[in-house]
């Protein structure tokens, strides 16, 4: 008898111990799992050798020719097991291959210093991406897409334009990261101010090479005042609660390299972008501040292979995770 209570007592330790590091180390997520797919974490490289790490999500029980696939990426900022992760996994819901990874020097990807963001590497990350995506044994090369949320629909765009094995393009809620950063929220920083923004930049990058350390922007702040603007409201909603709070993120805990924004101020993403010839569909928030980068970008596309979709009511971070209103989630 003592025999058995033991028995049944040490299958119970198992079970919770087992429980407990299958939370941990497995579904780390700031969404629920589904039980429709299967979800393994993948690595693959970028073109500068930069390692990135993804959650590759498939339908449990695909069918046996080669599916169609989406890579996600995004918000800039955010890791995978955030909105990337819930759109990825979606997605997969629907029948595709999703892959959602962490962009270079973020999450769990490789590359230093950490907390560096680029339009180069940012782009280049979406294709390589697409890379990975192209030699599954169950993908089929020809129809592969990308989706990039917030600062990664910028990304995205800029990629399809450089990369025609992008069959379809998805904006989410997209942020123009190089005009933000050279001309401030609504275009209303000046070039004298927009000359000052660089002597300050350089001059911290004089002190980060004194230092051998980078220093970082504050981030979002831990508790609001309740003065901030409402898109910072909206950010902290999200990112600072249980709502979307990550470890890994690093809208959750700090801020960028503080440097960081110097490539982008010369370095315009979206200059290409009207020479993409595969499908677009970008969506936004019908209240979001971000509104005018989608819808200016929009406009700049040609042809008939676009299509602009605002979500009424919606704010910016409504489309990270609200698949009530997203729609093709």
């Amino acid at each position: 008898m003592k025999l058995v209570v033991f028995l049944i007592v040490a299958a119970m330790v198992v079970t919770v111990v087992i429980g407990k590091f299958y939370l941990d180390n497995y579904w780390d997520k700031t969404f629920s799992q589904s039980d429709n797919v299967t979800v393994r974490k993948v690595k693959f490289k970028n073109r500068y050798g930069i390692e990135l790490v993804g959650d590759l999500y498939a339908p449990k029980n695909k069918r046996a020719e080669k599916l169609p696939a989406i890579a996600v990426s995004g918000p800039f900022g955010a890791v995978k097991e955030q909105a990337s992760g819930l759109y990825a996994q979606t997605i997969a819901e629907r029948g595709f291959i999703a892959l959602a990874f962490d962009p270079s020097y973020t999450g769990e990807s490789g590359g230093k210093p950490r907390l560096v963001a680029s339009p180069d590497i940012n782009t280049e990350d979406m294709s390589a991406a697409v890379d990975f995506l192209s030699v599954q044994d169950d993908v089929d090369a020809d129809k592969i897409g990308v989706i990039g949320i917030c600062g990664f629909g910028g990304f995205a765009l800029n990629a399809a334009a450089m990369d025609p094995r992008i069959k379809a393009t998805v904006t989410s809620t997209m942020y123009d990261m190089s005009r933000v950063n050279a001309n401030g929220y609504f275009d209303a920083m000046d070039k004298e101010a927009r000359y000052q923004l660089k002597r300050k930049l350089n001059a911290q990058r004089t002190e980060d090479f004194k230092n051998g350390t980078y220093a970082a922007e504050a981030g979002l702040p831990d508790k609001l005042t309740g003065e901030e603007p409402q898109f910072v409201k909206d950010y902290y909603d999200y990112y600072k609660t249980p709502r979307g709070y990550h470890k890994r993120s690093k809208n959750s805990n700090t801020g960028w390299n503080m440097t960081s924004s110097l490539s982008f101020i010369n370095m315009p993403i979206l200059a290409y972008s009207d020479e993409i010839k595969s499908a677009v569909l970008m969506i936004h928030g019908e209240k979001a501040h971000s509104r005018y980068f989608s819808e200016d970008a929009y406009k700049k596309l040609v042809g008939n292979n676009k299509e602009l979709m605002i979500i009424p009511n919606a704010n910016h971070t409504d489309l990270y995770d609200k698949t009530d209103i997203i729609p093709f989630l």
